[in-house]
């Protein structure tokens, strides 16, 4: 057996839990018996539950073979650790799609395995389960959140018109797709500009969707406290400000001010991600302005895009481009992605973009 159709429901098992288990990764089981019947599955259903092994040995007396998308864990930590499990529950043989890149793990949890015997079988749709894990690796491997971009532009990549009107760009099916990019991330990120021209909420409108933590970039605390940004008080809000800025003002217990260093007047971002991954924001989706668009992109700090396309085209020379900085004189120093997929929300089409492992 080459165990790649058991190890594509793994991925499969591991998704239904997306945007809920971080800051873990997302991991799906599958147990076969001696004859390679598949006995018992399981899933990592969010932080501090059961790990996918866990879930899926809770089910069974013993199995023969356990298939699973990340290195089982080795150390104890809000569970008890997956590789002791395994082999107390007298597995013979593990299928791992990717090493767990958590320096904690790294390669002791297939040690233990091996040292009582068990064979391990290694890198079965390797690729995939990195890109499904994509979050998880960055923070493990540079301490840092995920960033990724969504804009919604027109054929000639225009947000809005000269005159700043945007509504609507892209179909009512792209935004419900944006409903679904969002409640995958931790965060969502804008800036004190586009709090003050759209009066945006950036909620999830999903049903059963989770209560997103919003971060406002504001480095002079100009924005309104009555914006709907900031009225839910069952979300989270950080504010960036200059960390020389005057404090005279009372918030709500929900909204927090990160006091970040700054350069030419902006808040410093990868201070302010930095401050933000210690608060435990893992993942970070920016919906701003071509503005500050450019600046993670000119900064390298963009790890994804989503751009939503609409066959429409503006020919507003004036008109507010997805993304704005310096000019550049030669395509050579053009900031290179790798198209990741193309989907269609008729009449729009989603690119998604990344950086790549």
């Amino acid at each position: 057996m080459n165990f790649e159709k058991q190890m594509k429901k793994c991925l499969k098992l591991a998704l239904k839990a997306e945007g809920k288990t971080s800051p873990n990764p997302m991991v799906g089981c599958v147990v076969l018996d001696e004859n390679g019947n598949e006995i018992s599955t399981g899933y990592h259903k969010k932080c501090g539950e059961k790990h996918a092994e866990a879930d899926a040995l809770s089910k069974i007396e013993t199995g023969h073979t356990l298939i699973v998308n990340l290195e089982p864990c080795s150390h104890f930590g809000k569970t008890p650790p997956c590789a002791d499990l395994i082999i107390k529950k007298g597995i013979k043989r593990v299928v791992i799609a990717m090493r767990d890149v958590n320096p904690i793990v790294a390669g002791n949890g297939i040690k233990k395995l091996k040292n009582a015997g068990v064979e391990v079988i290694e890198n079965v749709l390797e690729k995939e389960a990195k890109d499904l894990n994509e979050v998880f690796i960055k923070n493990m491997k540079e301490n840092k959140p995920f960033v990724a971009i969504k804009c919604a532009t027109t054929l000639d990549g225009k947000i809005s018109t000269s005159t700043g009107d945007s509504k609507w760009i892209t179909s009512e099916k792209s935004r419900h797709e944006v409903q679904k990019i969002r409640n995958k991330y931790d965060a969502i990120l804008t800036t004190s500009a586009t709090v003050i021209a759209d009066n945006p909420s950036m909620n999830c409108r999903l049903k059963n969707s989770k209560n997103l933590i919003k971060i406002v970039v504001d480095r002079t605390l100009k924005t309104d406290i009555n914006a709907k940004i900031y009225s839910n008080p069952k979300e989270k809000v950080y504010i960036a400000v200059d960390e020389n800025l005057p404090m005279k003002n009372v918030f709500p217990p929900h909204i927090e001010i990160i006091k970040c260093k700054t350069k030419n007047n902006k808040i410093d971002i990868e201070d302010l991600l930095t401050k933000l991954y210690s608060k435990g924001v893992m993942s970070i989706l920016v919906e701003s302005g071509g503005t500050f668009n450019g600046e993670i992109i000119g900064k390298n700090f963009a790890d994804k895009i989503y751009q939503f396309i609409a066959p429409k085209i503006l020919c507003d020379n004036d008109g507010k481009s997805a993304y704005a900085g310096q000019k550049q004189l030669y395509i050579k120093n053009a900031f290179n992605y790798k198209i990741k997929s193309v989907k269609s929300f008729s009449p729009d089409i989603l690119i998604t973009l990344c950086k790549g492992l």
